[in-house]
């Protein structure tokens, strides 16, 4: 007769066992990206522009289009996302046009990005007449994510007890003085989460800066939010795919580049969380 102590070890046995499936996969990626793009890393390859129809030089203009979008695009999306969940949780009824928003932010997490891409070239690009510039394609990717950070930060206000909201109501503050300073500051940390899986998505995206904002090639920088960039994601893209005789490496390098960034924008937000987590549990005793 199995013992329920056996049972249980063989269970997390188990799910130990699933997790570092889970995990391997990711690792492997990072480890063959690292082995084979390692060999491209040089202070020319980061800091120079590609020459020779980018079969040469380096990823410079590509790497500050790369965070131009995705600064962007997080400073366009979290208000506007954080803005939307707290009207949705601490403002509005259940009615029936709550209930539409909510679905439709559901349902807008599942559409394609190529999809986003043309409705940020028919709007942005064609009907504002942006032009296919940084603005149109931060404003593109804002809506890509927003879902996203909606979503997250919806549960993350939900998250926090109703009694810090009578609590603070009972001492005489307004509704908007509660989750100013009640609510918000709870919730903020978990909201970040979303923040983190935004950056992600924006500095990845192929397909929607394709069509508002990136170039194939860029000597210099950006003068204004009206010029196009360059782009890691697409510069990846263009180099594996149409242009001839570009060394391996190079396309390795710029993907491990890519990685980098992602990481190092992630790694900067989770910091940020677990700062305000430790200054939250600091105030709360």
């Amino acid at each position: 007769m199995i013992s329920k102590r056996m049972i249980e070890k063989i269970g997390f046995s188990v799910l130990g066992i699933l997790t570092l499936l889970a995990v391997l996969p990711v690792l492997g990626i990072i480890a063959y990206l690292v082995i084979r793009g390692c060999a491209a890393l040089s202070w020319e390859f980061l800091t120079q522009p590609p020459h020779n129809f980018l079969s040469a030089g380096g990823v410079f203009p590509a790497i500050v289009g790369t965070l131009l979008l995705t600064i962007g695009t997080i400073l366009v999306a979290l208000p506007l996302g954080i803005g939307t969940a707290i009207y949705l949780v601490e403002y509005s009824e259940r009615n029936l046009f709550t209930a539409v928003v909510r679905t439709a932010v559901v349902n807008l997490a599942g559409v394609p990005s190529v999809v986003y891409g043309l409705f940020g070239l028919g709007i942005f690009v064609l009907m504002l007449k942006l032009g296919r510039s940084l603005i149109a394609g931060v404003l593109t990717l804002g809506l890509l994510i927003l879902p996203i950070i909606i979503s997250t930060a919806e549960e993350a206000l939900r998250s926090v007890p109703e009694d810090f909201r009578h609590a603070s109501l009972a001492l005489g503050a307004t509704r908007w003085q509660t989750v100013r300073y009640i609510v918000l500051p709870s919730a903020m940390p978990s909201i970040l989460t979303g923040a983190i899986l935004g950056i992600g998505r924006a500095a990845g995206e192929t397909a929607p800066i394709m069509f508002t904002a990136a170039a194939v090639y860029m000597p210099g920088l950006p003068r204004s939010i009206f010029d196009q960039v360059m782009a890691l994601p697409y510069h990846l893209y263009v180099i594996s795919t149409t242009v001839p005789n570009v060394p391996e490496h190079m396309a390795f390098g710029s993907a491990l580049v890519l990685l980098i960034i992602v990481g190092g924008l992630n790694f900067a937000a989770v910091v940020l969380r677990l700062r305000m987590r430790l200054k939250r549990m600091k105030l709360s005793r």
